[in-house]
């Protein structure tokens, strides 16, 4: 039974996804504060944890912080936290999603679902082939139309980094850190470049992108 850690100091939210989560043959566990989810993850680790931010002990960016520190469990923000800003500092922590209050519990649930599936262990695939090109990792290599892909080493890395987590979001800060450094974090206009390059020289038609999808204000995201 996949087991689910509630963090949320709404008793009544409490109530109604504990009821809805149960029923669905999940084994929730619930936590009104940031120290006692993080003490209860620790103790019983779950499968995946719904979060809310505002916690009246600890910021919920705190409590992604903690979790990321020793596991790497998917985490859905639940907040009605709804800039754009609050989203990008919350997937940069390390949350893998983020549903926006007042939310539908099918919505929730599929996200829930895409999270479950993205955390099982694979095996290791290091050819990924889509209609347009296939990358090979391991031999790192790119070939279109049956003939090899010239990429320069930044666009190949930049690739890399999006092949090896499949349909997840990757943020601007996460892209930017893995291929430049942590001194480029700030500099979105890279990716920019970087994702246009490749999209020419991948994609069937670069301006309606299939594969190396745009998440505006916050990342891109690899689509097989």
């Amino acid at each position: 039974m996949t087991r689910v850690l509630v963090v949320d100091d709404d008793p009544t939210l409490v109530r109604a996804l504990v009821v809805n989560l149960r029923a669905r043959h999940f084994e929730v566990e619930t936590a009104s504060d940031g120290g006692t989810a993080l003490r209860r993850a620790a103790s019983h680790p779950p499968d995946l944890v719904i979060l809310d931010l505002g916690l009246p002990d600890l910021d919920g960016l705190e409590v992604v912080a903690g979790l990321r520190g020793w596991t790497d469990v998917p985490i859905i923000v639940l907040s009605a936290r709804d800039t754009q800003w609050a989203k990008v500092d919350a997937l940069d922590a390390g949350a893998d999603d983020y549903v926006t209050k007042p939310f539908g519990m099918d919505e929730l649930l599929a996200r829930m679902r895409a999270s479950l599936r993205r955390a099982m262990p694979t095996p290791s695939a290091p050819v990924v082939t889509t209609d347009a090109f296939t990358v090979d990792l391991a031999a790192r290599r790119v070939v279109r139309d049956g003939a090899p892909v010239r990429l320069t080493p930044t666009e190949w890395h930049l690739l890399e980094v999006l092949v090896r987590s499949p349909g997840k979001l990757v943020t601007h800060a996460e892209l930017l850190r893995d291929v430049w450094g942590p001194a480029y974090v700030a500099q979105s206009n890279y990716l920019r470049v970087y994702l246009a390059q490749l999209r020419r020289k991948l994609e069937l038609d670069p301006a309606r992108p299939t594969h190396l999808i745009t998440e505006p204000g916050l990342g891109y995201r690899f689509e097989p």
